[in-house]
C-alpha cells in the first residue's frame, strides 16, 4: 500500500527531474512550440513543492489534487491545464483512502489520462503526451520500472509523427523528425514515480 509520504517523494522526485530536464525540454519545445515547456514546468513543480510544505495534505488524493490546483494556477500554456487536470482527476478518483494499492493508483491514473484526452481531444498518433501516458499507465500494471520504460519508447516515437494537435499542428510536415515535449515530460514524471516506488534505472 502507498501512503501520502510516498507521493511527496514523487513529487520531490518530479520536481528534481524537472529541475535537470528543463533546459532540454525547452529546447525540444523551441522548433515544434513556444520553447517554454521546460521553464513552465519548472516554475510549476517549484510552486507545487512550496505548496506540499506550507500545506501538507493528508491523504494521497488530497496531494494530487492539490498538486493539480498548483500546476493548473502556475503552469502557462496548455501544460498547465493538461497536467493539473490529470493530477487533480486521478486525485479525486482516489478519494479520501489514507493508504492506496498499486492497482488503485493505476486506476485513478487511467482516469486522470481518460480526462486529458478528453480536454485536449487527442488521440493515440497525435504525437502529444498522450503516447507516452497511455503506454506507461497501461505498463503500470506490470510496474513501475516497465511504466518508466513504455513511457519513455512512447516519446522517442513520436519523433516520425506528424502532430496533429497543440501548436506542433500548425507545422504540417515540418513537425516531423522532432520528439514531443509534452510526451518527454510525461516520460520524466512517469521515470519520477519508479524511482519514488525504489524502481529507478
Amino acid at each position: 500500500m502507498r501512503d501520502t509520504q510516498f507521493f511527496r517523494r514523487w513529487m520531490a522526485a518530479a520536481a528534481d527531474v524537472v529541475r535537470r530536464e528543463a533546459a532540454r525540454l525547452t529546447e525540444l519545445d523551441s522548433p515544434i512550440g513556444d520553447a517554454d515547456h521546460g521553464s513552465n514546468l519548472l516554475r510549476g513543480f517549484t510552486a507545487v513543492e512550496s505548496a506540499l510544505a506550507s500545506e501538507p495534505p493528508a491523504t494521497p488524493g488530497a496531494l494530487l489534487q492539490l498538486t493539480g490546483r498548483t500546476l493548473i494556477s502556475t503552469v502557462g500554456g496548455a501544460s498547465g491545464p493538461l497536467y493539473g487536470t490529470l493530477f487533480r482527476r486521478a486525485g479525486k478518483e482516489l478519494g479520501e483512502a489514507a493508504e492506496v494499492s498499486d492497482e488503485q493508483l493505476r486506476a485513478a491514473l487511467q482516469v486522470g489520462v481518460d480526462a486529458v484526452a478528453q480536454l485536449g481531444g487527442a488521440a493515440p498518433g497525435d504525437k502529444t503526451m498522450l503516447d507516452a501516458l497511455l503506454p506507461g499507465v497501461a505498463a503500470l500494471a506490470t510496474s513501475y520500472r516497465a511504466a518508466a520504460d513504455a513511457a519513455e519508447q512512447g516519446a522517442l516515437a513520436t519523433v516520425p509523427m506528424q502532430a496533429r494537435k497543440g501548436r506542433a499542428s500548425y507545422l504540417g510536415e515540418r513537425s516531423i523528425g522532432h520528439q514531443d515535449p509534452g510526451a518527454t515530460s510525461s516520460a520524466l514524471l512517469l521515470g519520477a514515480l519508479a524511482d519514488a516506488a525504489g524502481e529507478g534505472s
